[in-house]
């Protein structure tokens, strides 16, 4: 690390510094420092998985709920998109999605509407119970989220919001 403190000083700051150090002692051969990005990475992954699940909890969703919800939410008024953007939006297959929007009606959180556009489909909207707890959620999350960054100041985090989105674009390409 360029502050002197990291594997290649000898130094541990976190648990990755130390996962480093044994690797590289024990196995001087490989170049383990992908390690140094991608298990912090993958840890921070878990940490925020936690700390959103923790989130969601306080207004009774799962995560698969917000991320129906939320997606209706992006969608703008009248909150309501069909179940094939759903899937497109949340990554899941049709048969999960049809599970996924049968337990959101059962919970009130949104409606099916027939389409306008074709008699046999239909659109998948927001109900005035979904769109509160969808709200409160993300601000919450963001809430929640902030502290995750801790005390990166906004340039830090607009410079490691650029260097992530170079990582992730690839997978993100059609």
């Amino acid at each position: 690390m360029a502050d002197g403190t990291g594997p290649e000083a000898g130094g541990a700051r976190d648990e990755v510094d130390r996962i480093v150090l044994a690797w590289q002692r024990e196995r001087p051969d490989l170049d383990v420092l992908p390690l140094t990005v991608l298990s912090r990475v993958s840890r921070l992954a878990r940490h925020l998985d936690l700390a959103r699940r923790s989130a969601f909890a306080r207004h009774d969703l799962e995560t698969w709920e917000f991320d129906v919800l939320s997606a209706l939410r992006r969608a703008g008024t009248p909150y309501q998109l069909s179940p094939g953007a759903l899937l497109t939006q949340t990554l899941v297959t049709s048969g999960t999605m049809t599970n996924r929007i049968d337990r959101l009606v059962e919970h009130g959180l949104v409606r099916r509407l027939p389409s306008p556009d074709d008699r046999r489909g239909v659109l998948v909207q927001l109900t005035a119970e979904g769109l509160a707890r969808v709200d409160a959620a993300f601000s919450d999350l963001l809430d929640v989220e902030r502290g995750l960054l801790g005390d990166l100041g906004e340039e830090d985090r607009d410079r490691l919001a650029a260097l992530l989105r170079e990582v992730v674009a690839p997978f993100d390409q059609p």
